[in-house]
């Protein structure tokens, strides 16, 4: 299982899903440009020593990411998405996309994806944070495919 952020603008959130993929055992894909200096301090700050432990992958772009891919899906997750991903059988080798935090991800990145889903919310809120929702996304499909950390 992998996660993948799209075009990250906030180090804080790369720094907390880096943590996330350490803890559970999710590689993680950064898909550029980064909205901030990879060496930034905030990264290392908010991912501590974990990030010794998490495998991450720097890609220049949408195009060189999905190339690299192979045959795993590309689950996005959106506020636009069409079912929930409680709704949803996640796969091991699924890749967990998710965009921007001011912007999502554009309609032909959203168009390669082989499913789009959402995390439900309450109607009267936009979104969740980006690191809280790859939390829930990757525990879900974690627990869906038996590799959770024991």
């Amino acid at each position: 299982m992998r996660i993948a952020l799209f075009e990250p603008e906030i180090a804080g959130n790369v720094g907390a899903v880096l943590r996330l993929g350490a803890c559970l055992g999710a590689a993680i894909d950064l898909i550029e440009p980064l909205g901030f200096p990879w060496d930034d301090k905030r990264v290392r700050r908010t991912a501590m020593d974990y990030i010794d432990h998490v495998s991450v992958t720097r890609h220049p772009g949408f195009a060189s990411f999905r190339a690299a891919l192979g045959p795993s899906r590309l689950v996005l997750f959106t506020t636009k998405g069409d079912r929930s991903a409680y709704e949803f059988a996640f796969r091991p080798d699924d890749v967990l996309l998710f965009g921007k935090e001011s912007a999502g991800v554009p309609a032909e990145v959203a168009a390669a994806c082989d499913a789009r889903l959402r995390l439900p919310i309450r109607p009267e809120v936009r979104s969740m944070n980006l690191a809280t929702a790859a939390a829930l996304a990757l525990g879900e499909a974690c627990r869906q495919t038996g590799t959770l950390p024991r």
